[in-house]
């Protein structure tokens, strides 16, 4: 299999990004959004995926926080797609549960070209730190838009809002290691051939 790494950049009236993807790393982030929050929640996602990431964004802060929470997403989405290429030789699925103290997290991933996220994060206050947690779940869904691929998220159980938010991101970074992991086989992991983004492949 080839390298899988990707570099993508964005930039617009809003937010200026640069990210680079490694998909066979070490788990090795140098992340700086302007959101001390998003930028544990990312590297948090890069450790535990095994994913070498270094994301740099400068956004429009003194707006809000909801550009540069989605931009990132998108751009750390899209590096994704373009570093899975073809999608061939990958699992494709993925799952797994991560817990943070009290907090449990269930996340499940499939690759198959198709973008849909389902994530439900029951976060109660209005911020962590300097993100809106209204925000928090929409990173993932625009992690997911951008990736192409079907993510569903929950939290089941958790009182602190700083750990359900962690474990979900957690459970999203091992059930992406599973799935982007190597199969030992050289084919498209679909009945159809490919994952393009077709129903029911």
């Amino acid at each position: 299999m080839t390298a899988r790494t990707a570099t993508v950049t964005r930039a617009t009236r809003e937010t200026s990004i640069t990210a680079t993807l490694v998909l066979d790393g070490s788990g090795k982030a140098e992340v700086k959004t302007g959101l001390g929050f998003l930028d544990h929640m990312l590297e948090c996602l890069s450790r535990h995926a095994r994913f070498d990431l270094s994301l740099k964004c400068e956004g429009d802060l003194h707006v809000d926080d909801h550009h540069t929470a989605e931009d990132c997403a998108l751009v750390l989405g899209q590096a994704l797609d373009r570093a899975l290429g073809e999608r061939r030789g990958v699992i494709r699925f993925g799952w797994a549960y991560a817990p943070l103290d009290e907090a449990l997290a269930r996340a499940v991933v499939d690759l198959s070209g198709r973008s849909f996220a389902d994530v439900s994060l029951g976060l109660k206050r209005e911020a962590i730190g300097n993100i809106a947690c209204e925000n928090i779940p929409h990173v993932l869904r625009s992690l997911a838009s951008a990736g192409r691929l079907t993510l569903h998220v929950d939290v089941l159980k958790g009182e602190n809002d700083h750990h359900r938010a962690e474990a979900a991101f957690k459970a999203t970074a091992l059930a992406l290691r599973q799935a982007v992991a190597c199969s030992g086989f050289d084919d498209v992991p679909s009945t159809k051939g490919t994952l393009g983004g077709t129903p029911d492949d």
